[in-house]
């Protein structure tokens, strides 16, 4: 009975390349029933219980790099671009056509983040902040990838 609502995305200047961004919201009915269950416990007019959430994932992919950048300083300067309302978790994997050729690097930034039930409930759950900061970091990711990828030079 899960549900989950995948949708993929890319800025407006990356249309037909090279950077993807695919979100994912899981949809779990034990939390949902556990929220409403708890809710009816309450007395009206109080505040929601917290501590139910579902799980929202940003995935940030480019394809195999020709210049890759070194991960941790990579990782360190999305980190002040995502902050703590967007941690990012940059990850790479080296890919070899055959035994001879050289590894082909692309990368995957992750950001998973809680959606509260009870700021929805209340009508406070604003993505708006998370969304431009998602924006911010697919607009860095495809300045710089004209560099990794080597159509700069």
């Amino acid at each position: 009975m899960r549900q989950a609502w995948e949708i993929d995305l890319h800025p407006e200047d990356a249309c037909g390349g090279p950077l993807d961004l695919h979100l994912s919201l899981e949809v779990d009915p034990r939390v949902m029933i556990g929220f409403e269950d708890k809710m009816l416990e309450i007395p009206e007019g109080d505040d929601p219980i917290e501590g139910f959430s579902f799980p929202l994932a940003f995935t940030w992919t480019l394809p195999p790099l020709r210049y890759p950048p070194d991960l941790l300083v990579l990782a360190t300067e999305l980190a002040g671009l995502g902050g703590v309302e967007l941690p990012l978790e940059v990850s790479a994997i080296d890919s070899f056509a055959s035994v001879t050729d050289a590894a082909e690097r692309s990368l995957t930034i992750i950001s998973r983040i809680e959606v509260g039930l009870d700021r929805i409930y209340l009508g406070q759950e604003q993505m708006c902040d998370v969304l431009d900061t998602c924006h911010n970091v697919s607009t860095w990711l495809l300045d710089r990838s004209t560099i990794w990828l080597g159509e700069e030079l």
